[in-house]
């Protein structure tokens, strides 16, 4: 013999066999739809019963964000060295980037300003075109 189980309708409070798997809540659609618009009411009431402000209340000053104060500048200041600081101890010496001095240092390994260009032949004067490495352009000189 199968066990029937019976449920309580939660809007109109009658025992009713479900219809459905899951566990149902009302007997029927009507009791469904009838439960809402009385859920929906009292929020409605609810709402209505809240008193509005009439009076102004003192709000308290807040500071302008927009100023500059001497206190913000100094907090970005340490955020920023703090931060450099950081980046500076875990990058690694190949991985920084390159300064004037790197950039001299490098010039004077390779043996001056100016690269002779073997591929281009001497221009119409017999000057020799060379590859400026500070100016990044071509520039032809007379070789003596």
């Amino acid at each position: 013999m199968i066990e029937t189980k019976y449920y309580t309708c939660e809007y109109c409070f009658k025992e009713y066999t479900p219809k459905r798997r899951r566990v149902q809540k009302f007997c029927s659609n009507s009791c469904r739809s009838s439960s809402h618009r009385l859920r929906k009411s009292k929020e409605k009431e609810k709402d209505e019963t809240l008193p509005t402000p009439t009076t102004k209340t003192e709000v308290p000053q807040v500071p302008n964000p927009d100023k500059i104060s001497v206190v913000g500048v100094g907090n970005a200041a340490l955020g920023a060295l703090a931060a450099d600081g950081v980046k500076s101890i875990f990058t690694s010496r190949k991985n920084k980037p390159a300064t004037k001095g790197d950039i001299d240092l490098l010039i004077e390994k390779l043996g001056g300003r100016y690269h002779l260009i073997k591929n281009i032949p001497p221009n119409i004067h017999g000057e020799n075109a060379y590859y400026d490495l500070q100016e990044g352009i071509f520039v032809y000189l007379k070789t003596f």
